[in-house]
């Protein structure tokens, strides 16, 4: 059973950047393609960002540009540097395990909330 617990959340003004990160526990992490969702107030999860195994990445239209993942698969981490950031961009945050449709799966952490606001 795999665990996730993201972290790096927080307020930001328009224009800023963070970055956020996934500690992955109790499986093995190298074997998952692994995806950045975003869930806003009122709205549906939707998925911003994947990372293969292989370390082939794929971006929503909204934050291509923008935002980048990556992964460290000794550190069984993977990460989301958010740059030029936009209201819009306000969301909790999560990771999970991706398949090849980009669909998730497994058990949710408890996201990380972004908020971007002057």
């Amino acid at each position: 059973q795999v665990q996730l617990v993201e972290s790096g959340g927080g307020l930001v003004q328009p224009g800023g950047s963070l970055r956020l990160s996934c500690a992955a526990s109790g499986s093995i992490f190298s074997m998952y393609d692994m995806g950045w969702h975003r869930q806003a107030p009122g709205k549906q999860r939707e998925l911003v960002a994947a990372i293969t195994r292989g370390g082939i990445t794929n971006y929503a239209d909204s934050v291509k540009g923008r935002f980048t993942i990556s992964r460290d698969n000794a550190k069984n981490t993977v990460y989301l540097q958010m740059n030029s950031l936009k209201p819009e961009d306000t969301a909790v945050y999560y990771c999970n395990r991706v398949d090849g449709l980009g669909i998730p799966f497994g058990p949710w952490g408890q996201g990380t909330q972004v908020t971007v606001s002057s």
